[in-house]
């Protein structure tokens, strides 16, 4: 069984940062330790929110704890996803410096949690910065949207080639894997949304539907299985292949029932068993 320290925002109500990704994780046989960097009522997007922003330290005292413990060994993979300010991100790169302490085998995936096309930046002032200059050429994997791509690269990505050429650029900085998620390009059919992953063998697409409509969270989700299926497999395309159909059968789900939220337990059935499947192209 592989085992996921996971760093990142939280809410009581709804599913973001470790509040949508600690359950799918689980369901798919992994092991989560969730670190929080925030615990809020609900996400954000509401417009209205409360609760703490948890301080560098608070996240240091979490993972000295757990180390205390003698089990940080086992950690085979750290995600994380929104960071509050820029000292809890260096917290989150020390912690992975210790986890790679205890065990030389671990990895680091990054969502680098920036912003998205609709809303611009979103982040606090400084954060978008340091994800690209500190944090991401930290990082083995990094599963950044379209609009966080351009961002990272100072680019704008507007075909496949594009896309790939920017992935393969920041893939120079440090990462050795890079999936770009919610892609929309002027070369594709607009009625589609497209997944691309690159690594040192290629670049791969996988393509769904548009449900039309937005899913908070979704990222995510997207980043936490990303990271189970190629931990599963240490396959790029097929780890993407297995996250696209499992994502957007929940996603489907979601949005038949017409959840405001993400339907994580309603629809679980679907991360384990998706109802939907799709092929994989190699660009």
């Amino acid at each position: 069984m592989r085992t996921i320290l996971s760093i990142q925002s939280s809410v009581a109500y709804g599913h973001v940062g470790n509040s949508a990704a600690t359950f799918p994780l689980m369901r798919s046989g992994v092991q989560v330790w969730p670190v929080l960097t925030v615990h809020f009522s609900n996400h954000t997007g509401y417009g209205a929110w409360r609760g703490p922003l948890l301080s560098a330290d608070d996240v240091f005292e979490v993972i000295t704890g757990i180390d205390e413990r003698g089990v940080l060994g086992e950690v085979d993979a750290v995600l994380s996803g929104y960071q509050g300010a820029a000292d809890v991100g260096a917290q989150i790169l020390a912690a992975y410096d210790l986890v790679r302490q205890r065990n030389l085998d671990a990895i680091y995936c990054c969502d680098p949690v920036i912003g998205d096309v609709d809303r611009g930046v979103y982040v606090r002032p400084g954060i978008g910065e340091f994800m690209r200059d500190s944090v991401v050429p930290r990082a083995n994997i990094v599963t950044p949207n379209h609009f966080e791509l351009d961002y990272l690269c100072g680019t704008a990505t507007k075909t496949m080639s594009a896309v790939v050429d920017a992935a393969n650029q920041l893939r120079k900085v440090g990462p050795e894997v890079v999936l770009v998620t919610s892609v929309q390009l002027a070369d594709s059919n607009p009625d589609t949304l497209t997944m691309i992953v690159v690594d040192a063998d290629g670049a791969w697409r996988v393509e769904t539907p548009l449900i039309g409509r937005n899913f908070t969270g979704s990222g995510d989700l997207t980043a936490a299985l990303f990271l189970a299926n190629y931990l599963a497999s240490n396959h790029t395309s097929q780890a993407m292949q297995k996250t696209t159909d499992s994502v957007y059968s929940l996603l489907k789900f979601t949005a038949d029932t017409d959840s405001r939220e993400l339907a994580l337990v309603e629809g679980q059935a679907e991360i384990v068993n998706p109802s939907y499947h799709f092929e994989v192209e190699r660009i």
